[in-house]
């Protein structure tokens, strides 16, 4: 560690800690490449499905156990390293106006050509032949413009989800106009 003092929730690296994340990049990396091999070997649809789906479950497996092997605190070791990385490279809490009005125009270009897209494809050059660089631009698109939008957009979208959320909307400054206008 780099000078941070240990809390009891979390473990030095040692050999379990090697140990269980060793296992959980292997959990992870076990289906991404075996799936590829799996498709490229020319197998019957039945045994690709088969060894597939055998493939993800180990992958299963293979989290747990690392989760077991590291224990408790070596997982709230890995935890703490993993969001510790994210708050220094995550969203900033506010954002001014320009970079707000920017990420909510990079938030709905992709849902609106989404929306529009069936409908007017054939006038979109090489959508219909190559649909997936769209898409795929699209979809980075959305993610990129959560981090432009900052970390109040994000409680923003995340308040959709909540039922008993308000909406509190700041009041326009009072222009000195006959009726505030």
């Amino acid at each position: 560690m780099t000078g941070q003092a240990l809390t009891s929730e979390q473990a030095a690296p040692g050999w379990r800690l090697k140990l269980g994340v060793a296992i959980l990049m292997l959990s992870v990396f076990l289906p991404v490449v075996g799936l590829s091999v799996v498709a490229g070997l020319g197998l019957s649809t039945a045994m690709t499905t088969s060894l597939s789906g055998a493939l993800l479950v180990s992958g299963e497996i293979l989290g747990i156990l690392a989760v077991a092997v590291m224990g408790k605190p070596g997982f709230a070791y890995i935890k703490s390293r993993f969001l510790g990385w994210l708050k220094r490279y995550g969203p900033p809490k506010t954002v001014g106006r320009g970079r707000y009005t920017f990420g909510l125009m990079m938030f709905g270009a992709p849902i609106l050509f989404g929306l529009l897209s069936p409908y007017f494809s054939a006038q979109i050059p090489g959508f219909i032949e190559q649909p997936l660089p769209y898409a795929v631009t699209g979809d980075l698109m959305l993610v990129a413009s959560l981090f432009v939008l900052g970390g109040d957009f994000w409680d923003k979208l995340r308040s959709l989800f909540i039922h008993d959320s308000h909406c509190v909307i700041p009041e326009k400054p009072d222009s000195g106009g006959p009726h505030g206008d």
